[in-house]
């Protein structure tokens, strides 16, 4: 882990694998931090592999609130850029695959393919984002977490074996951070410029996700030609920590098809 020095805050960033490998950019969900990544990464030996914390999210810098998203597509596009990766394939998970249908729009020279995983152009009602955030910023996220967890996990949460880590990453998330990220996602609609896409594109759901079910995530991956729709049964908003060897061998027949392998 690096402590990457942008103009204007500092980003933890991770590069691992071969220097020749092809390069993967991976970018998390809101509440969770770069280390989410662990299993994929370990999956995926031959691959040149980023993944870091968002701004306001595990060892990154922490600015005030509110951020746009905007911003978060340039603090991805900085890092790439930092590290001299090219022809990227971008993971992008829930917010993380927001900023990766950003990224993809503005710099298709850097993206060649996506993954978007539990996600969508646009993400619930501003409305209720904004309850959520005044809620954390009054509570801290423990006012949330229960609910954020069902949300995850499905009905079984509390019985699910992935629920340790995540809660820990989630509590461990500073509320500010939080609640920028979450103001971003609020004032996103992507569906048409996601519309205008045409490149490889994996779209991955999990079969009981309550926070980007699988009939929404489809509706996005309807709109770019040609993608790839993947249902991993018996996993929620977290695959990766839930199924994580159906989730890389999705991936990984996706990298093989596109010849990114």
């Amino acid at each position: 882990m690096t402590l990457i020095y942008l103009p204007d805050l500092r980003l933890n960033a991770s590069l691992t694998g071969p220097a020749g490998g092809p390069a993967l950019v991976l970018i998390h969900a809101l509440g969770l931090d770069h280390q989410i990544w662990q299993p994929l990464v370990e999956r995926l030996p031959r691959h040149r592999i980023l993944s870091f914390d968002l701004r306001g999210h595990g060892a990154s810098d922490c600015p005030p609130p509110p951020y746009k998203m905007g911003t978060l597509i340039q603090d991805s596009e900085k890092l790439i850029d930092h590290f001299c990766l090219k022809d990227c394939v971008v993971i992008g998970l829930s917010i993380g695959g927001m900023i990766a249908q950003g990224l993809a729009v503005k710099r298709l020279d850097l993206v060649r393919g996506l993954v978007l995983s539990n996600t969508a152009a646009r993400i619930g009602i501003e409305s209720q984002w904004q309850d959520r955030i005044a809620l954390v910023r009054r509570e801290g996220l423990k006012a949330i977490h229960d609910a954020t967890m069902e949300r995850w996990l499905g009905r079984g949460w509390r019985e699910s074996p992935a629920l340790p880590a995540l809660s820990a990453r989630f509590l461990a998330t500073r509320p500010e951070g939080w609640a920028g990220c979450a103001s971003a996602i609020a004032g996103t609609d992507f569906y048409e410029t996601t519309a205008t896409l045409r490149l490889p594109t994996l779209v991955i759901a999990g079969s009981h996700d309550g926070s980007t079910p699988a009939d929404l995530v489809r509706e996005t991956a309807d709109l770019i030609p040609g993608h790839q729709f993947r249902l991993i049964r018996g996993a929620g908003h977290i695959p990766l920590a839930e199924k994580p060897d159906d989730y890389a061998e999705a991936i990984r027949d996706f990298l093989t098809r596109i010849g990114h392998g």
